[in-house]
């Protein structure tokens, strides 16, 4: 029977002062005995047992004595050493702080990007780290900074008119997902937990299939600027729109937006009310996308509305070119225990170029617009514009304080 390692400790602490004493031959035969206890190769057996307890002056008052029982940590090099962790943060920050799983398959594209346009500048084996760098690594390497970053949200939807019933729930039978074309919309209020009077919106436009994502603010809820703005969204998607899903809200299930999608040959469905996982594309780009870029605060102004509407310009690339997201893709359930598999990260742009739906001269014209386009760059245009907002924000409020 094999000893544990805290008798081993204790052997070596009994017969190391004897083996030392001991002559050649005699130490053979206690390393036979001692390795058929321990386990221990005779090399090993012979330097624990040899060192064990013996004493060495390292300095004029310091002396130090091996201790086979007590433990230290080996002294490996580091694989990935402060330059490779400050230029991992570096693009981290860069990749609006998302996850190791989302970061690691864009890696390589994204240092090459910022490469060429001179925002970072690495050797030949810090990019090979970086690039070879897993989404484990990546999330222990950021978990630092990602500490120093980390308001539930109201509804404002109110239920539509009659014409809902004329608008179908949405089927798998009416759209098809795996192609693009297929949007969810809704609105997204910025009231700053004040629902009084009237407050901006932003209509969020999600595909399905690609993830891609488009916004625009408008002044209010008023069925005629979602309207707008809806078209002007519809001119800017890279690909053809067939069909809007919508929740039940007024500022959708109206006769502007039913005769136009019917006239349009655009398929018009809404969600069930109260479901909001029926809409869980554009739910989760109302938070990933809208609130992380302007916040919670409330927006009332013209000149709010043109600073977030600039905002979205640059967001809408940032967003569409460089960040990826994962897909579920399977999700099994046994007994308690749901067990979700998603793909492997990729971003809008690149679902769009692998679609066979697109059309080849559109795909050529996102490549071009692709090499033209800064990740650093927008990710600091949107930071400006953020800032400006939150001043604003602050001016107003002591204005409110001052007239009080």
């Amino acid at each position: 029977m094999r000893l544990t390692m805290k008798e081993k400790k204790k052997a070596v602490a009994i017969l190391a002062p004897r083996y030392q004493k001991e002559g050649k031959k005699q130490k053979g035969k206690m390393l036979d005995e001692f390795t058929a206890l321990t386990g221990y190769c005779r090399t090993h057996a012979s330097y624990v047992l040899s060192t064990h307890g013996k004493r060495k002056r390292v300095s004029k008052n310091t002396v130090i004595q091996a201790d086979v029982r007590k433990t230290g940590r080996r002294g490996r090099k580091k694989t990935y050493t402060d330059d490779v962790k400050k230029a991992l943060i570096k693009i981290w920050y860069i990749m609006d702080c998302i996850c190791g799983k989302r970061l690691s398959p864009v890696m390589g594209p994204i240092v090459q990007k910022l490469e060429d346009f001179g925002e970072i500048s690495l050797t030949e084996n810090t990019r090979a780290k970086l690039i070879g760098m897993s989404a484990s690594t990546i999330d222990r390497l950021v978990a630092g900074e990602r500490r120093k970053q980390t308001i539930k949200g109201r509804s404002n939807t109110k239920p539509g008119t009659l014409l809902k019933n004329q608008i179908p729930v949405r089927t798998f039978s009416d759209w098809d997902e795996q192609r693009p074309g297929f949007v969810e919309i809704d609105l997204v209020g910025h009231d700053g937990g004040n629902a009084k009077g009237e407050f901006m919106q932003t209509l969020d436009v999600t595909d399905v299939c690609t993830t891609w994502t488009e916004t625009e603010a408008v002044k209010n809820k008023a069925q005629v600027w979602v309207f707008e703005a809806l078209k002007d969204i519809r001119k800017r998607l890279p690909f053809e729109l067939l069909g809007i899903d919508s929740d039940s809200g007024g500022e959708f299930i109206n006769h502007h937006l039913y005769e136009y999608c019917q006239q349009e040959n655009i398929t018009f469905t809404r969600s069930r009310s109260y479901r909001k996982n029926d809409n869980c594309f554009v739910e989760q780009k109302n938070y990933s996308v809208v609130r992380r870029a302007v916040g919670y605060l409330r927006y009332d102004t013209e000149e709010e509305l043109r600073i977030i509407n600039e905002l979205y310009r640059h967001l809408r690339l940032y967003t569409n070119f460089f960040q990826p997201s994962m897909k579920l893709i399977e999700k099994t359930r046994i007994g308690s225990r749901v067990t979700k598999k998603h793909d492997i990260a990729q971003t809008p742009y690149h679902r769009v170029l692998n679609s066979p739906h697109i059309s080849k001269s559109a795909k050529k014209a996102l490549k071009r617009q692709y090499t033209t386009l800064n990740p650093a760059s927008l990710k600091r245009k949107i930071t400006r514009l953020q800032q400006k907002l939150l001043r604003m924000a602050e001016n107003k409020s002591k204005r409110r304080r001052n007239a009080a």
